[in-house]
C-alpha cells in the first residue's frame, strides 16, 4: 500500500503520511496544525458553504480548533470548544462520551456551563476537520441538544468512510481509502 494518499483540497495539494488503526483499517492523516496556508484556504471556501446565520462554530479539542478559529475570523461568528478534560475554570460542565477512530478508548467531551447558557436557544454551526465514522460530530450533537442549541450546520474539510455519502454533512472533499 502507498505510504502516502495525495490530497487535493481548496486549491492545494498535500501528501498524507497513511498511519496504521488497527490491522484491517489504515487513515490518511490530514492535520491542520502547522499548516496555516491550508488551514486558511480550507475555512475560507467551509465557510462560504455554511449557513451564514449561526451564532456560534462549535469544536471538540483539538484537531478542529484551527480551522473553527479560523471559520470564526472569517464568518464573524464567536467559537466555542468542546473539552477532553474539565479544567479548573469549568462549572456546571455537559458531558458526552465518545469513540473516534484517531484514539485509543473512549474520551469524553465536556461544555463549560457558561458556554453551554450560551448554546441555549442559538444557532449552533458544528465544525470538525474530518468526519468518518461521525462519532465526534454526534458528541458535538449531543452536547448541543443538551444545552437547547439549534443545530443548523454539519461541516468538515474532509469526509471519509460513509460520512461522505451523508447529506446533512458539509465538506469539502471525500477522503478516499
Amino acid at each position: 500500500m502507498a505510504e502516502t494518499y495525495t490530497l487535493h483540497v481548496a486549491g492545494l495539494t498535500r501528501e498524507l503520511k497513511i498511519c496504521p488503526i488497527h490491522e484491517h483499517l489504515q487513515i490518511a492523516a490530514f492535520i491542520l496544525f502547522s499548516d496555516i496556508e491550508l488551514t486558511e484556504a480550507c475555512a475560507k471556501e467551509l465557510a462560504s458553504k455554511c449557513p451564514p446565520d449561526c451564532d456560534y462554530i462549535l469544536t471538540a479539542e483539538c484537531k478542529g480548533i484551527p480551522l473553527a478559529y479560523e471559520m470564526s475570523r472569517i464568518m464573524g461568528k464567536p467559537y466555542i470548544v468542546a473539552r477532553k478534560m474539565v479544567k479548573a475554570y469549568m462549572t456546571n460542565t455537559l458531558a458526552v462520551e465518545v469513540q473516534s477512530i484517531t484514539t485509543a478508548g473512549k474520551q469524553t467531551l465536556y461544555l463549560d456551563g457558561e458556554k453551554a447558557e450560551w448554546i441555549r436557544g442559538k444557532r449552533i454551526l458544528l465544525v470538525d476537520d474530518v468526519i468518518s465514522t461521525g462519532e465526534s460530530l454526534r458528541a458535538l450533537e449531543k452536547l448541543t441538544e443538551s444545552a437547547d442549541g439549534i443545530i443548523v450546520g454539519k461541516a468538515a474539510v474532509l469526509a471519509g468512510g460513509d460520512a461522505a455519502d451523508r447529506k446533512d454533512i458539509i465538506f469539502l472533499e471525500k477522503l478516499l481509502p
